[in-house]
């Protein structure tokens, strides 16, 4: 099949969906590969790699224009222009933008987004929220250490000893859990907290403390184990109380990095104006849910900011500021899931069957397949 690679248009944007890696071995099972002229250049990838590994070098309308485009994230009105119907897309498309689904089921194209694989096993290898959502754990650490006016580690000098960071996590997902490996292997004393009790052994074999809030009753307790890897709004009685113990820890912390995301809803608050108010000068908060209104009503999506003497990092695109590695991951979640929708002879195939390329699948010979 022909596969078109454009060179992606979203402000901030430097990812792309294949390397060389990944076109060779597209390469090696039939496939002809189109990518744009400077796809890659902002992720450290040349055109003259991709002409090494097999693909061939083109305009927008030339990738845009092939069977299949592989994109990382949803195509504009100037894109989807350049695309034929009947066209298969893979990407990030956000199911949760009807807009956008609409717009791609108008236009006659069969799209799937990869952000709606099931949390499964199987899909491990294809998930692009962890890959992506790992090396932002990572980086919002570095955001941190490079706002922050003070060191990480504990250093005992004959100037005197400088104390370590005390860094609080809220929301204990992938990107929780490397941003306390992370800080951890930096140094820092570190607390977390997450609404799922299942997490405290993990939080804790990564050499932190978890900020345990008990259940009281059997409604909270099953909110709390979430649903298909992701946390379920909790109730109200025991949001109340985790947000005083939080409250406690962020008055104490120099760092709060928070990472708490609901699927399809706004960002819940984790941190708030008066929590803000309570912490020293010079403390940092890194809000890696910016993209979604933000876990603070202070954070500004896209801007870092100083608010009552605390530097808030509002980043909306935290994999694109490591966009080689971030790259590379997503290549191979691309290579993956492309398995799914080829036949062992080679061809294009949608099997319904599977679980993976149904929950993925958003539209489809304009038929909208998710409302």
């Amino acid at each position: 099949m022909l596969m078109g690679i454009p060179k992606e248009t979203l402000t901030g944007e430097t990812r792309v969906a294949v390397t060389p890696e990944t076109v060779k071995k597209l390469k090696a099972q039939g496939h002809t590969l189109r990518v744009q002229s400077g796809a890659g250049v902002a992720a450290s990838v040349t055109d003259e790699a991709y002409v090494a590994a097999g693909a061939e070098i083109t305009d927008a309308a030339g990738a845009l224009g092939a069977d299949m485009v592989l994109k990382v994230r949803a195509p504009s009105a100037d894109e989807r222009a350049l695309m034929k119907p009947g066209a298969v897309l893979i990407g990030m498309l956000n199911p949760f933008d009807k807009d956008g689904l609409q717009a791609m089921t108008d236009a006659k194209l069969t799209g799937f987004a990869l952000e709606a694989a099931p949390r499964t096993t199987r899909a491990q290898s294809m998930d692009v929220l962890s890959s992506q959502a790992n090396l932002a754990g990572y980086k919002a650490v570095m955001m941190a250490a490079d706002k922050y006016q003070r060191l990480f580690p504990m250093l005992m000098t004959a100037a005197g000893t400088v104390k370590a960071a005390r860094v609080v996590i809220l929301g204990v997902g992938v990107a929780g859990l490397q941003a306390i490996a992370t800080a951890k292997r930096m140094g820092a004393v570190i607390e977390a907290s997450d609404v799922r009790p299942s997490v405290k052994e993990q939080v804790e074999s990564l050499g932190a403390k978890f900020i345990d809030v008990p259940y009281e009753t059997a409604e909270e307790k099953e909110a709390a184990e979430g649903v298909g890897g992701y946390a379920r709004p909790m109730p109200q009685s025991w949001l109340d109380r985790q947000k005083a113990e939080v409250a406690k820890r962020v008055a104490q912390a120099d760092i709060v990095i928070t990472t708490a995301l609901i699927p399809g809803r706004a960002a819940p608050v984790l941190v708030t104006e008066e929590m803000v108010q309570s912490m020293k000068p010079g403390s940092v908060i890194v809000d890696l849910a910016a993209a979604q209104g933000g876990n603070c009503p202070l954070t500004e999506p896209g801007q870092t900011v100083v608010k009552h003497g605390v530097t808030l990092v509002g980043e909306t695109n935290v994999p694109a500021l490591v966009a080689a590695d971030a790259s590379a991951l997503y290549a191979r979640n691309v290579l993956d899931f492309l398995k799914l929708v080829f036949n062992k002879e080679g061809q294009f195939h949608i099997d319904m069957e599977d679980d993976i390329v149904k929950a993925c699948l958003m539209c489809r010979d304009g038929q909208l397949l998710r409302a």
